[in-house]
């Protein structure tokens, strides 16, 4: 009896232009946090699917547009986590409003992204981008051709986190 193979590739895409610059501070308790600071932080992503009668996976151009705009809409913020138990957000005239502990930490609103973590960390931020990824219209039209997306974020020289999304079809 013959198995049926199904042979998959993956498309892997880090380009140098993945990218974004930001401002945060980490959080570790209800008292003890970062001070606040920024990276360049890098974004890498894997897509897996079957290679179709045209020798193509799918158009990657497509998912390169895509991580470029995921880049862009957090490049030169301070990104803020609205649902860490530590910090509590308030705007007010103009200004966003971090209160930790004693600390009442005032931001212009116009440089603040709020995202919707617990914490401004890459192992926080891999799956929020593979989130909106997923959820970027002609990600998502191309989704029944896709076995498993891998994203990772990089805050520095040799540290990644990624998130991963596999097809449940497959």
């Amino acid at each position: 009896m013959r198995v049926a193979e199904t042979i998959l590739t993956r498309i892997e895409i880090s380009k140098d232009y993945l990218n974004f610059s930001a401002g945060h501070f980490t959080l570790f308790s209800a008292t003890e946090r970062e001070n606040l600071h920024g990276h360049n932080f890098r974004v890498r992503c894997a897509v897996t699917a079957r290679v179709g009668e045209d020798g193509l996976t799918f158009d990657y151009v497509i998912l390169k547009r895509a991580l470029k705009e995921l880049c862009d809409a957090l490049d030169e913020r301070v990104l803020l986590p609205l649902e860490s138990p530590y910090l509590r957000i308030e705007r007010q005239d103009g200004l966003v409003l971090a209160h930790f502990a004693e600390e009442r930490i005032p931001f212009l609103d116009r440089d603040v992204l709020l995202l919707p973590i617990r914490n401004v960390t890459i192992e926080e931020l891999a799956p929020l981008l593979l989130g909106r990824l997923r959820a970027h219209p002609e990600i998502t039209a191309m989704l029944p051709t896709i076995r498993a997306i891998k994203l990772g974020v990089s805050s520095g020289q040799g540290q990644w986190a990624t998130a991963q999304w596999e097809s449940v079809s497959a």
